[in-house]
């Protein structure tokens, strides 16, 4: 699975990610404050599927009918240690094998997933 980390990640979150195996690029790095519609655009590109804190993408792909066509993931989860979010995003991550083609929003009790919309 390849995975974009849109800016709002902790970069903790990015090396435990890459740390377990996960291909994944983060937008902090690769091209700091472009716009949530370019890092849709470059997830396209690259098939990747967007991580973020940010609730702009759920708009994007439900109201505007944008998507990439990989995913996103939705983090809602209550501030804790950097060490924690991370382990926890991992865990999560690898609880599941259907992240792709879903807007899913990932709560610390819950996980909500919805097809994203067909082009």
């Amino acid at each position: 699975m390849k995975l974009l980390a849109d800016e709002n990640i902790p970069s903790s979150v990015v090396r435990t990610l890459a740390d377990g195996g996960y291909d994944i690029v983060w937008i902090r790095t690769k091209a700091p404050g472009i716009s949530d519609l370019d890092v849709m655009r470059y997830a396209c590109q690259e098939k990747r599927i967007i991580l973020t804190y940010d609730k702009d993408f759920g708009e994007l792909v439900m109201k505007d009918n944008l998507c990439p066509s990989a995913g996103i993931i939705l983090f809602r989860l209550p501030l804790k240690n950097p060490p924690q979010i991370a382990q926890y995003i991992l865990d999560i991550l690898k609880s599941r094998t259907d992240w792709e083609g879903h807007f899913s929003v990932v709560e610390e009790k819950r996980i909500r997933m919805r097809p994203l919309p067909k082009r």
